[in-house]
This record gives structure tokens, C-alpha cells and sequence, in this order.
């Protein structure tokens, strides 16, 4: 079974941009839609928030966003659903991130099941302890190919990074900030020997850095660190101006943040 995450990694070893957005935000039914845009415009990765009650890591924009899909409707079954029609025309690597209670509310073995089966390649569950997902689940997610990205910070140890490198079978999410999503300003010095300290350790597994990545400047500035940069925030924050024209308001954000 194809993993397109894994694919893309083995192909593309630099400058991959992760697109992060809400999956039912801004409308219900925009999900799909906007897959196919970020794909049709240079995404190399779309992540697709489950929307929660409690999102815990993330800032305002993005806890509006959840809170706004949920007042939509949103459903992890709908989600499901809208990640199958995408998938009859798109190939882009998707990967969905939320929380360990979203996935015991739904049964862990179910929920896997259900992703491999409508195409979703990976999950970045934030809460999801590495102990956890070593003993109880990591054989579940192998036997359905799908990938986990684990989380590490300015504060992580060198043997919990030697450890989520050991774990992660898609990319580490390497937080750019001891702080909750949706900052801006530039990367400082401060961050960079942290990059630095990464690179130096020499990982397996790629890496992502997430968290303030919000323009063009800081996308670069990360991709001479890592393999790659998230963005999630900022073109959250387009979305919501985007007045009715979803498609020409993407193509302008990415058109900004590729150059």
C-alpha cells in the first residue's frame, strides 16, 4: 500500500511546504475545494485539522477556525468523507492532525482503518504520549501504512528528539517556538542556534518547522534549516478574507509565500 507521504520525501529532500488548514472552516463543504486548490497551486503536503473542542496547541486563529467548522457540522465521518471525494482527484500526500481523545471517542482501530481506506497518509496527534504509540499503537499504524509525526521544542532533550526521530515514520514537527501557534515576526537568532542543534544531531527522519512560519521570509528562513516548512495561521487568516472567491484568494496567498 502507497504511503505518498513517504513517497514525496524520498523524491523531494528539500523546500517542501506544508499547507495546514481546518477541515469545515470556513463553510462545511469548502474542504475539498481547498484541497484541490492547495495542490493545483504548489502545496507539496496538506494537513487537515480535525476540529476539537480543546485544541490545546493551537492559537486563537486556529481555535476559531475548530470552533467555527463545529457550529458547521463537522464530524470526523464527514471529514472522512470529504478526504475520499478529494481523493478522486487528487494525489497530494494528506495528513491529519488533532487530539488522542478525538481517536478514543472514535475507537483507535476504527479510526486508523478509516484513514488508510479513504487515503489519508499520516497524523500528527500532539497529546498521543511516544510511550503510548510505541507499545499500544505503533503496530496498528504500520499494518495500515500510515505515518505519525511526533512534536519536539526548544525544550525537548537531545533523547526524547533521539527518540521521536526513532518513532516519527513521516517527518518530525519541529516547533519553531516554546509558544502556541500563530505568532509572527521574523525568525530569531535565539531559534536558529535550535535549528542549528538539530541539524547537528544529524536525524534520520525529515524535518518540518512549524509555528510562525506566516510569509515568504520566514517559509525561507525555515527552509534553510529543515526539509521543510509549515504554514498554518496565516493562510487560515486568508481564507477567512477570502469574500466568496476561495480559489483566486489561495492561488494569491501561495503565489506570495512561493514567490
Amino acid at each position: 500500500m502507497k504511503n505518498r507521504l513517504t513517497d514525496l520525501f524520498e523524491r523531494k529532500k528539500n523546500n517542501v511546504l506544508n499547507i495546514y488548514f481546518t477541515a469545515g472552516h470556513p463553510t462545511l463543504n469548502s474542504t475539498v475545494n481547498i484541497i484541490q486548490t492547495l495542490e493545483k497551486n504548489g502545496a507539496d503536503i496538506i494537513e487537515l485539522g480535525m476540529p476539537y473542542s480543546d485544541p490545546m496547541a493551537d492559537g486563537e486563529t486556529i481555535q476559531k477556525s475548530s470552533a467555527v467548522a463545529l457550529n458547521n457540522g463537522m464530524t470526523l465521518d464527514t471529514l472522512f468523507a470529504q478526504v475520499e471525494e478529494a481523493r478522486q482527484t487528487v494525489q497530494i500526500p494528506l495528513i491529519v492532525m488533532g487530539y488522542y481523545n478525538q481517536l478514543i471517542q472514535y475507537g483507535i482501530d476504527r479510526f486508523v482503518a478509516r484513514c488508510a481506506a479513504v487515503g489519508i497518509d499520516g497524523m500528527i496527534i500532539p497529546d498521543l504520549p511516544m510511550a503510548i504509540y510505541e507499545k499500544d499503537h505503533k503496530s496498528l499504524f504500520e499494518q495500515y501504512n500510515i505515518s505519525h509525526s511526533f512534536l519536539i521544542t526548544p525544550q525537548t532533550s537531545d533523547d526524547r528528539i533521539r527518540q521521536a526521530d526513532e518513532l516519527s515514520s513521516g517527518f518530525i514537527y519541529v516547533v519553531s517556538q516554546s509558544s502556541i501557534t500563530g505568532k509572527t515576526g521574523d525568525i530569531n537568532k535565539e531559534q536558529e542556534a535550535y535549528f542549528e542543534r538539530i541539524n547537528a544531531m544529524r536525524l534520520k527522519t525529515p524535518t518540518l518547522i512549524g509555528f510562525g512560519i506566516h510569509d515568504k521570509a520566514t517559509k525561507e528562513r525555515a527552509f534553510n534549516f529543515a526539509n521543510g516548512a509549515i504554514i498554518g495561521s496565516a493562510f487560515i487568516r486568508s481564507v477567512d478574507g477570502a469574500n466568496g472567491n476561495i480559489e483566486s484568494t489561495i492561488e494569491e496567498f501561495l503565489q506570495g509565500v512561493i514567490g
